[in-house]
């Protein structure tokens, strides 16, 4: 039985959810620096990037801020495919 992954925008729409933060969300709408997700659901996050789409972000010159939207994270996944 093969396994799917989550779609990256649902589980962002998810997070947001959970913190209350309703409304539209573009693409290009900032997640982290706006402040509508925090330091925890960044953690969310990478664990989500890393168990269920095997990217490895252990490098100690990561920022967050270069996954701050969807279009980010997306880029992403797609890069590591």
């Amino acid at each position: 039985m093969s396994q799917t992954r989550p779609d990256i925008r649902a589980v962002m729409q998810g997070l947001l959810d959970a913190k209350g933060v309703a409304g539209p969300l573009a693409d290009t709408d900032s997640l982290f620096v706006s402040g509508r997700l925090d330091s925890l659901a960044a953690t969310e996050v990478l664990m989500v990037l890393e168990t269920d789409f095997g990217i490895d972000l252990a490098d100690a010159d990561f920022d967050i801020a270069r996954l701050d939207t969807i279009a980010d994270l997306e880029a992403l996944v797609a890069a590591k495919a």
